[in-house]
């Protein structure tokens, strides 16, 4: 099959990143847990993890294919290498914020790189939103991976075991450098501008294009809603299941933890199957269908998770069966980003992806770190009880900026 090196590549780059970007949930419980610092000062790790990813993409998104994309990735994998040793000898809230900062510059790298060369491997509009959903997927099952991977290392008795993950996340960051490494690229010679300046200026009039304005927007809403949910579910089920007090801190924290899998597993094969379905129905009418759905999960499943009868909870077994229905909101939320960044990517130039790539890692960035910090906030105020309620303005924003983006892709499209 063509480009299949390149393709398996993207997957276990992204496969890796997975599991170190979406580890942050995790590691803010464990801050709080551990380290000692409360709701609204861990939530700063998403200011660690997404501002880098922000500033890095601005700044270098629009010239990378004069670096290379092959480069970039391998660049980013060396870093991630370095940050999981550092945050096993650090030990501390302060590595944990260097660990995610370095884990955002090199996804930077990465996510610029793996989407422009989506376009350059794809040949129309539907195959490029098969393949963009398709690698969205494998991404959420690294996430999965990552919520049974550091429990496996929780100990009784001994705080810093879960510190050993790193060693295994250091090796498989190597693995897929070397992998990487032995893979044949041709990368194509589509740039931007005549030069660096020129590169520039080229990400920064996208913004001046409508179509590119409202995309924006629709990527920073979706990525609040799913980086606030996803990042506090671990929390959000310590608090509001009813354990027993006979359990442990620790075996506490692997059941909030793993149930939080349930989130990422239905997110990957959300997307999968979107890749599949985005061959037959149009992109507008799946988000739009996944966006309903996923407020009427938020409004009538979650007031019952809430509200379950309460059991002392020894084991999985013991857990409501509601308790297991509300991350499957990851279902409906799960094609929704995909589909609309290939929407807008087919609708523009190949030689203008790694720059409008760059604006797309921009503002999910942005839109990760405000919907981390916003529920933060609201766990600490309003109570974990209540805090997901309020992703329904962000839901109900992006339904409307949904129909503004059908109208303008289809008129680019008629008139090119």
């Amino acid at each position: 099959m063509k480009n299949t090196g390149i393709k398996l590549a993207l997957y276990i780059n992204y496969f890796v990143f997975a599991i170190l970007l979406n580890s942050v949930g995790i590691v803010i419980l464990k801050s709080i847990n551990n380290f000692g610092v409360d709701e609204v000062q861990a939530s700063t790790l998403e200011l660690f993890k997404d501002m880098p990813i922000a500033i890095v993409s601005f700044l270098i998104a629009s010239f990378l294919p004069r670096i290379g994309y092959k480069n970039s990735m391998l660049a980013g994998l060396g870093i991630v290498t370095l940050a999981c040793v550092y945050m096993y000898f650090g030990n501390s809230f302060t590595s944990a914020q260097v660990l995610f900062a370095s884990v955002g510059v090199a996804f930077a790298l990465i996510k610029v790189s793996v989407y422009s060369v989506i376009g350059l491997v794809t040949n129309d509009e539907k195959e490029h939103n098969s393949l963009m959903s398709s690698i969205e997927g494998v991404f959420m099952f690294g996430i999965a991976l990552a919520y049974f991977l550091f429990p496996a290392f929780n100990t009784e008795g001994v705080p810093d075991a879960w510190l050993r993950v790193y060693w295994v996340l250091a090796g498989l960051s190597i693995l897929s450098f070397l992998f990487l490494l032995n893979v044949k690229f041709e990368e194509g010679n589509e740039i931007p501008g005549a030069n660096l300046a020129d590169d520039f200026a080229q990400m920064i009039g996208l913004l001046g294009k409508l179509l590119v304005l409202v995309f924006v927007i629709s990527a920073f809403l979706f990525v609040m809603i799913e980086q606030g949910i996803m990042t506090w579910l671990p929390t959000f089920n310590e608090r509001v299941l009813n354990y027993s007090n006979s359990l442990s801190e620790a075996l506490k924290e692997n059941i909030s933890i793993k149930m939080s899998a349930i989130l990422a597993i239905s997110l990957g094969v959300g997307r999968i199957l979107a890749g599949f379905i985005a061959k037959k129905v149009s992109w507008v009418w799946i988000v739009a269908t996944c966006i309903l759905a996923s407020m009427g999960i938020v409004l009538f499943i979650l007031p019952k998770v809430v509200s379950a009868e309460a059991v002392d909870i020894m084991s999985f077994s013991d857990i409501p069966l509601m308790a297991y229905t509300f991350p499957l909101v990851g279902l409906f939320l799960a094609p929704i980003y995909p589909l609309l960044n290939s929407a807008v990517l087919s609708a523009i130039p190949k030689k203008l992806h790694s720059p409008m790539t760059g604006l797309i890692v921009v503002f999910s960035a942005l839109g990760g770190t405000l919907g981390s910090r916003a529920i933060g906030w609201l766990f600490k105020t309003v109570g974990a009880e209540s805090a997901f309620y309020y992703t329904l303005i962000p839901m109900g924003l992006m339904l409307i900026a949904l129909f503004i983006l059908k109208r303008l892709t289809e008129k680019k499209a008629t008139h090119g």
